[in-house]
Formats: C-alpha cells, structure tokens, sequence
C-alpha cells in the first residue's frame, strides 16, 4: 500500500503568516505523517535576504519536482497605457539573458525531458517547470537566470509584439475567450484593470515600447515581490542553496527589504449589472450571466462553492441536467465563481444555437431564482461537498499542484490550510449556509453578456 493512501495525521501548523519570520531563518509550516508515524509531506519556508520567500513541500514517493516562480504584479497592476505589460514581459524573460539565449534556454530544459511555461493572471505572474529530481538544479538555475537577467533586447520587443498580437487575434477568434472578457468588462467596467483583458489590445501593444517595459521589469520583480515554490521529491536545504546561488545573479538577492504582504482591497470594488452583446461570425451564441459573489479570503467562498458545484459542477448538476438532458437546449453548460482581493463574481456560462438563446436565458434565470428561494436539496449538498473534495484531493496527486498550492498561499493568501482542514471545512457546510448565500448572491442585479452572430 502506498503512503498516500494511509490516513494521515496532521501536526500543529507554525505561525504561517510571513511578517512573523525574520529574514535569515527557516520555518517548518506543516508536517505531515501517515497511520504508521512515517512523514508523508513537509512544508518548510525560508526568507531570504531581499525578501524573497522560498517554501518547498516535501512529498514522500515523488520522482519529480516542480518548482514556480510567483510575482506579485498581474494585469491589474497596470495603468492604461501599460495594458498587457506584465503578459508582455512573460514572452520577454524567454527570449534571452546574459548567460543564455532564447535557445538555450529551451534546449536546457527540453534536454532532460522538462516541462516548461509561464502564465500571467490578474494579480500575478507565475513561471514554472517540471523536472525529475535530479535535474531540480538545473531549473532553478534556468528560472534564476530568466527573472533577475532578462536582457529584454529591443529586437526581441519588436519580435515578440507581432507574437502578441497574433495571440490577441486568436483569442478574439476563440467564442468563449470573447464572451469571458465581454463579461469581465461589464463587470468592472471598461477603465478598471479587473475589467480589461490581460493580453492587452492592438493598440495598448503596439504603444509598449522597451524602456517603458524595461521600468515595468525593474519595479516589479523584485526580490520582496517573488515567492519561489517547489514541490516534489526534495530536500529543502538543497534547494535554498540552489536559489541563493541561482537568483543571486548581478546581486539581485542584495539589499534589505520585507516581503511584500497579500494584496488588500481597502474596499470592494464596484460591480456594474447590465447587459451588454457583440456580435461575431460564429455559429452559436456565447452567453454568460452572473452576478456579484466575494472575494477570495471571505469565509463564505466554502459554502458558495459547494452551491456552485451543485447548480452546474458536473454533469449530475442541476443547470447541466435541466438545460442539456431534459431540455436540450445547449452542448455546453456551467457555473462557475471567480474570486479577487477584494471582488468576485459567481456566473453560469452557456453555448447554444441562437434560435435557442430566449429560452435558454429564461430557464437559467428560472433556476437561479429557485435556487435563491429555496436553496438546495440535501441529495445536491451531499454530491456538491463530495465533488469538491475529491477534486481537491486528485487535483493534488502531482507536485505541479501541490507547487501551485504552496505558491498561491504564501503569495495571494498569507495562509496555508492543510488539505484536511479545507475537506473538514466543505464537509461543515450547512444546507441553510448554502441557502443564505443562495438567496444573498441570486438575488442580486445580473450581468449579463452575450456573444453571437448578428
């Protein structure tokens, strides 16, 4: 039998919260051990000087490691005349430092079979790569080198412009890319950065020009903005080591200065209800309709979730068996909730044929409006609550996930909760938690936006 199937037992947490740690020093957050007293995950962190945070999960049984640079800047952290600056900068820190060209850093990784990326979010940037164990050194080594040496050389601008717009002109061909900003726009309006899309426009590109993504660069990553996350198998001496000597190129590690907290709205943002539609030449008409829900630290977000996977989580959901498997009215159909600092919104998504779109609307907004009325049932609590948690546990089975899990905590959220304690906190869900939620978020103005042909 292996480990992970043992029940595990859990050992106090320490003091998670990074203000409380002291630059220099190591901290045991969690440790993890099976029914026979063998460990089977420690999460240990270090502050580094500079205030970068280093924290690792040790994982008993992996052959793998996957390690993730996290940076505190995202979309929203640009003005107008930065829109797509921080996505722009992803492309960038592929295409060559002082050590390594674009090449190179490709052939380094692929080499030994390595999975490499980067992605760009609304509140931050992350660059990760999975490795085998041994072969951890090497991608901290290629990551170091990327975020402290970038050379940003003003051909690789130019080149890597028309790369962007290619990708802009792409998700504009892509019906569900569209309709999902169309309705992020309506919701927090046009000028809001959590309202704009994160690639940019044509014309917020075309104006980026490298000194203006060169200042970008050095205000933003920067040791106290950078948390490293590595999961796997590992010792996490080691790879503090690694980091220390990899991300300490050009002494970008040199200097003083405290890790940069979670971001804190110091009020919710402003939603917009209404309505709003484009048209486009596709075959169907993309729909999404929602309202406001919460941000990400409310306490709320567990019975919400267990409400959104019951409305239209799966294919036992009602949404999904209303609309589709009685109805037919639509292939596609979901809810889904997306949380920020300081907003969120909860949505039901749907495509179908536009001889169809008035009914399908009027029997979403019918069963919202129940839901809202009467909540769920206990057989839809039941199957909501274990649909999370068992997507909670296999989606953590990699150490891709356990690294996105460490490096979300210590970035966006100031807290890691053990898994254990996340499934304890589903399971206490009430049918009447859910049923005030239900009736506070449904109740609400909708959003609405719609995307077909004209």
């Amino acid at each position: 039998m292996r480990t992970m199937q043992k029940t595990p037992q859990k050992t106090a947490q320490e003091a998670p919260q990074k203000a409380l740690q002291k630059t220099g020093t190591t901290r045991t957050l969690s440790t993890v051990r099976d029914s026979e007293g063998a460990i089977t995950s420690r999460v240990r962190r270090t502050v580094l000087p500079g205030g970068l945070r280093v924290v690792t999960e040790q994982m008993a049984g992996a052959r793998s490691a996957t390690i993730g640079v996290w940076v505190d800047v995202g979309s929203r952290d640009e003005t107008t005349k930065l829109h797509g600056c921080s996505h722009f900068l992803e492309h960038l820190l592929f295409k060559g430092t002082h050590e390594r060209s674009a090449l190179d850093i490709s052939v380094a990784l692929d080499a030994v079979g390595g999975e490499f990326n980067a992605f760009t979010a609304k509140e931050y940037t992350c660059f990760h790569a999975r490795v085998l164990d041994e072969d951890l050194p090497l991608a901290v080594d290629v990551l170091g080198d990327m975020i402290t040496s970038s050379l940003l050389s003003p051909d690789d601008v130019e080149a890597e412009r028309e790369v962007i717009l290619d990708e802009i002109a792409m998700h504009d061909d892509d019906p569900d890319d569209v309709v999902h900003n169309l309705f992020a726009e309506q919701t927090w309006g046009p000028t809001s950065p959590l309202g704009r899309s994160i690639s940019g426009t044509e014309e917020s590109i075309a104006g980026l020009d490298r000194a203006t993504i060169q200042r970008f660069y050095r205000r933003h990553y920067r040791p106290e903005h950078v948390v490293v996350s590595v999961a796997g198998s590992l010792d996490h001496a080691a790879v503090v080591r690694h980091v220390k000597r990899f991300f300490g190129r050009r002494d970008w590690l040199a200097g003083e200065a405290e890790p940069v907290g979670p971001r804190r709205g110091a009020k919710r943002v402003r939603v917009h209800p209404g309505h709003v539609e484009t048209t486009r030449p596709f075959e169907q008409v993309n729909v999404v309709l929602g309202m406001e829900a919460f941000g990400r630290d409310d306490e709320r977000r567990f019975a919400l979730g267990v409400l959104n996977t019951a409305l239209g989580g799966g294919t036992s959901s009602r949404l999904f068996q209303e609309i589709r498997e009685r109805r037919g009215l639509a292939y596609s159909v979901y809810s889904f909730t997306s949380h920020y600092a300081d907003s969120g919104v909860v949505g039901v998504a749907v495509g179908c044929l536009p001889a169809k779109l008035d009914e399908v609307l009027a029997n979403v907004r019918l069963e919202l409006s129940r839901v809202a009325a009467d909540g769920i049932t206990e057989d839809e609590l039941v199957r909501g609550k274990g649909q999370l948690r068992g997507g909670l546990v296999l989606g953590l089975e990699d150490s891709a996930s356990r690294m996105i899990r460490l490096g979300k905590a210590e970035l966006i959220h100031d807290e890691l909760l053990e898994i254990d304690e996340i499934m304890a906190r589903i399971d206490a869900v009430t049918l009447d938690e859910v049923r005030e939620v239900a009736a506070e978020v449904f109740s609400r103005r909708e959003i609405l936006a719609v995307v077909g042909p004209s």
